[in-house]
């Protein structure tokens, strides 16, 4: 279980402070599956880069399964099973895909059936990536899903996304959202996704709406879709007038 207490995170700007997550409480059950959505530049990146460790709140506390993990660093909470997929995922030339599944694992001799079946989970077949360097080469929708391979690879415990879906063409896209589905079927595992989706946000037991720095509305997917809707009208005078008149 993931619990937030009262966490913010300000920095200093122009001889000021600027708030950018301001006393987020949460908690996220094990097994779950939470979006976080919402306005770009509203805090979702942020608060779960506070989660992983990439970011040190200015106050509050992170707990995972009950410890406290507010002052760990990545490596720390990578080993009690935190993972985070990066909205780009960094590329390495000269580093195979079974090197870092490899790495990813922590098993130095990692089999071929093993990397097999965490490739065969996102859409990839493991004799034509294996020998594959994860460079420039690789487009990004593969770089995306071999992230998600290692992450799996890693037998992560709480999976972070940061916007999967950016960068990606329709079919690497469908083939994620397949992927997720079916992580969170076979369950023992926490997923934190960060989209603006719909497909991805209607997979969620629960949906988050961050805006400035809060929490604006959290709900069934449901709930929050027919939200997000009306905030988005609320907001664009074309989309407004075209609503009220059908």
């Amino acid at each position: 279980m993931l619990e937030l207490k009262h966490l913010s995170y300000a920095v200093h700007e122009d001889g000021g402070e600027l708030g950018i997550l301001n006393d987020i409480s949460l908690t996220v059950g094990g097994g779950r599956l939470v979006v976080f959505t919402g306005p770009n530049g509203g805090g979702k990146t942020t608060l779960a880069k506070s989660i992983m460790g990439l970011v040190k709140p200015t106050a509050g506390r992170i707990l995972w399964n009950g410890q406290d993990v507010t002052d760990l660093g990545i490596t720390e909470r990578a080993k009690l099973g935190i993972s985070y997929g990066f909205q780009q995922p960094p590329r390495f030339k000269g580093l195979t895909v079974r090197d870092l599944l490899t790495l990813a694992s922590g098993d130095g001799t990692l089999s071929k059936d093993r990397c097999c079946q965490y490739l065969t989970r996102v859409g990839l077949c493991a004799n034509d990536y294996l020998d594959r360097e994860v460079d420039a080469s690789l487009s990004g929708g593969e770089v995306k899903r071999i992230e998600i391979a290692s992450i799996l690879a890693r037998n992560a415990k709480l999976m972070i996304f940061d916007e999967p879906e950016a960068g990606i063409d329709l079919w690497s896209f469908a083939r994620l959202t397949e992927t997720f589905e079916q992580l969170h079927a076979a369950g023992g595992a926490t997923m934190i996704i960060i989209s603006h989706q719909e497909r991805i946000i209607s997979l969620a037991d629960e949906v988050i709406v961050v805006g400035d720095g809060q929490i604006r509305h959290r709900g069934t997917p449901a709930e929050i879709l027919p939200q997000i809707l009306a905030d988005t009208l609320g907001t664009c005078p074309v989309l407004r007038k075209e609503a009220m008149a059908q």
